[in-house]
């Protein structure tokens, strides 16, 4: 569907997790009392939302990911089999167990060196999130993005009821 100029909509996607505090993103300093981290996203979105003039607000929709698009990835073992060689798996007993321990994978970090992708590299060799990211995400599918995602599934839900 074509929307006029004026008609048109602007979101975000941004990697909240490693954002320095130099950028003080609207609202930055206050999140950081949120133990929530989902809550904090939430109320960051808000406080960008709120920063743009009002006459632009209902044509904006903010979106921070908690952590780095690979976390997204962390869906199905399926997914993965797919997508490498059986041999090409560094240690196949640990992705599983990354994948059963996280029910919602968009939760999956803990300090820098355990970081979606670092994972990933350490797992699987010649990883390569360019190239390999968007091979594993259209492997998984939006469904099953979405479907152990939930804020990333609310924020494309709220994309297509624009």
């Amino acid at each position: 569907m074509y929307l006029g100029e004026g008609e048109s909509f602007v979101t975000t996607l941004i990697d909240y997790y490693g954002i320095p505090d130099r950028y003080n993103y609207p609202g930055w300093q206050a999140s950081k009392q949120i133990p929530d981290r989902c809550v904090r996203m939430d109320f960051l979105e808000q406080e960008m939302l709120m920063d743009i003039e009002t006459n632009l607000r209902q044509r904006f929709l903010p979106y921070y990911q908690l952590h780095e698009f690979e976390g997204l990835l962390f869906n199905n073992i399926a997914s993965f089999e797919a997508t490498f060689e059986p041999s090409e798996f560094k240690d196949k007993r640990e992705l599983i167990s990354i994948l059963n321990q996280y029910h919602n994978p968009e939760l999956i970090n803990d300090n820098p060196n355990t970081a979606p992708s670092k994972r990933l590299d350490r797992l699987i060799e010649g990883y390569n999130k360019i190239v390999y990211g968007s091979i594993l995400a259209e492997n998984i599918g939006m469904h099953n993005l979405r479907h152990k995602s939930p804020r990333f599934n609310n924020w494309i839900h709220k994309l297509e009821n624009i």
